[in-house]
């Protein structure tokens, strides 16, 4: 890299002092921020014109890990785009901000103008309420926000039209979507999901990642030796239910049960979402389910797994105590999810009790190593959505070898549901009701981090999207967002946000 660009490019911590002596000679500093993934014209004259504020013009950009516009973004890592930035003859720094927004970075450069392009004046149009905070972050230093105006571009359409990875079919069926959904419409329609109560049912699992490197065969076993480095929990099965619903629904009360023994509640109090209110039973002298995998750390290859479970219902004496609290509450909920993984807590007079009294009742059923065969979601008498891989769709039809569609159909009439969605995997979703028919929709992730919890999310967002009477079309496309926004995560590290959905929308249908 040319010595001249490499200077620009400073650490927060050395551009503060930098600033700190411009001011003090009396130069009006002006700071700009962004992603800048893809610089442009608009992006040229925004700096033009931020420039004419002061005399020293300072462009910070966010950090890799923050930018949450959807798989395959950012198209050019930080350094790469600093470099950029830091090319053109009008920058005078710039700097890598590791932080989720420029508020931060503002308070430490205390810069004389904040300059933010035209789209930011209509303050409430900013899905993530980020300019409010920036607004006063500048005021509070003693500066002040101001807004170029001048020709705009969008960086997320340009990437759309001319460096998306997505196939022809794709890209033939986002424009289709988008000519039926404007983006405001679909937030709006998301918004209103805020109005919904919602319940979830189902099994709590403590899901742990320990980190290994593979060392290679032990000369005296038939085994692979792995080095121990490192390990993560996370909140898994019905808590990650959970956790995304309580994205979308102002009310999300969760009903699950733990070990008396070692019950990682605390653990899992913490990993809950704020609106989220816990109704936990206890199983006596046994643990809370823990599903421990041995992971590669460089690939995230799974590399063996152990389950700490007994795999037996629940006992008489909890099971009463549930249906005790279902038969008084239940009522007052406008949306029940089961999350049900198989693993003793949905017994036979539970489910019973949840299938005649739920207002609308949301279904998924999982197939597991713990359970093959044996948790078929044609347990359950009825549901209003129905929400299954096609593996499970297969099982629970006894048949391997018809195509899906006759599948979903037979389980949709055996259930007596409104909505049957099928999730598989690289190849979208399959969704089918009466009124709609069938409607696929293609995966929009090209890239897999780790799969498992993107089922658990896809479900979450298309449970309540189904009990607010979306229309069928625009549920799976919003579930298959989802879907490809959770693959990127680690396991159920951290729920999708509200916001990075509609990023990710919006960068899909401009």
């Amino acid at each position: 890299m040319d010595p001249k660009i490499t200077k620009k490019i400073k650490t927060l911590n050395a551009l503060t002092k930098i600033i700190s002596d411009f001011k003090k000679k009396g130069k009006r500093v002006v700071q700009c921020h962004g992603v800048f993934d893809l610089v442009h014209l608009g992006h040229i004259r925004h700096f033009n014109l931020a420039k004419k504020e002061g005399d020293v013009l300072v462009v910070t950009i966010t950090k890799n890990k923050y930018v949450k516009r959807g798989p395959g973004r950012p198209i050019f890592n930080e350094h790469l785009r600093a470099e950029t930035l830091a090319s053109l003859a009008i920058t005078d720094y710039v700097c890598i901000i590791d932080a989720p927004t420029a508020t931060e970075s503002i308070k430490a450069l205390k810069p004389d103008i904040y300059a933010k392009g035209i789209d930011y004046k209509r303050k409430e149009k900013d899905i993530t309420g980020k300019i409010y905070e920036e607004e006063e972050a500048v005021k509070t230093v003693g500066g002040r926000l101001v807004f170029t105006d001048d020709i705009t571009f969008s960086s997320s359409k340009l990437i759309s039209d001319y460096l998306d990875v997505y196939p022809p079919r794709t890209i033939k069926y986002l424009k289709a979507i988008a000519k039926r959904y404007p983006i405001d419409f679909i937030t709006d329609k998301l918004h209103s999901l805020k109005s919904l109560k919602a319940l979830v049912i189902g099994d709590a699992i403590v899901d742990q990642y320990h980190y290994c490197v593979p060392m290679g065969k032990s000369s005296k076993e038939h085994l692979i030796a792995n080095r121990y480095l490192s390990e993560e929990s996370f909140a898994g099965g019905s808590l990650a239910t959970a956790n995304n619903i309580a994205n979308l629904c102002g009310k999300a009360d969760l009903l699950t049960v733990l070990g008396k023994e070692a019950s990682f509640q605390d653990f899992i109090k913490s990993k809950l979402s704020p609106n989220i209110k816990p109704l936990f039973f206890y199983r006596p002298e046994e643990n809370t389910i823990v599903k421990r995998r041995f992971v590669a750390k460089d690939t995230n290859r799974k590399l063996f797994e152990i389950c700490y479970m007994k795999g037996e219902d629940i006992s008489g004496q909890e099971e009463a105590k549930i249906l005790n609290q279902l038969k008084k509450t239940i009522k007052n909920y406008d949306l029940v999810v089961v999350s049900d993984f198989g693993h003793g807590l949905l017994t036979k007079p539970i489910i019973k009790l949840i299938c005649q009294k739920a207002k609308y009742l949301a279904l998924n059923v999982q197939t597991n190593s713990a359970n093959i065969g044996f948790n078929l979601v044609t347990k359950y008498p009825r549901a209003n959505c129905v929400c299954i891989d096609q593996m499970e769709l297969r099982f629970a039809a006894h048949d391997r070898s018809n195509n899906l569609r006759t599948q979903a159909k037979k389980i949709y009439k055996e259930l007596k549901c409104q909505h049957i969605i099928t999730t598989c995997g690289a190849y979208g979703s399959l969704c089918y009701s009466k009124s709609g028919g069938f409607h696929e929709t293609p995966a929009f992730s090209y890239r897999v981090v780790d799969a498992i919890g993107a089922g658990d999310a896809f479900f979450a967002f298309v449970a309540p999207c189904f009990a607010k009477g979306m229309p069928q079309d625009l549920v799976s496309f919003i579930g298959n967002a989802v879907g490809s926004l959770a693959v990127q995560i680690v396991c159920n590290r951290e729920p999708i946000e509200f916001v990075d959905l509609i990023k990710f929308i919006t960068r899909l249908l401009k």
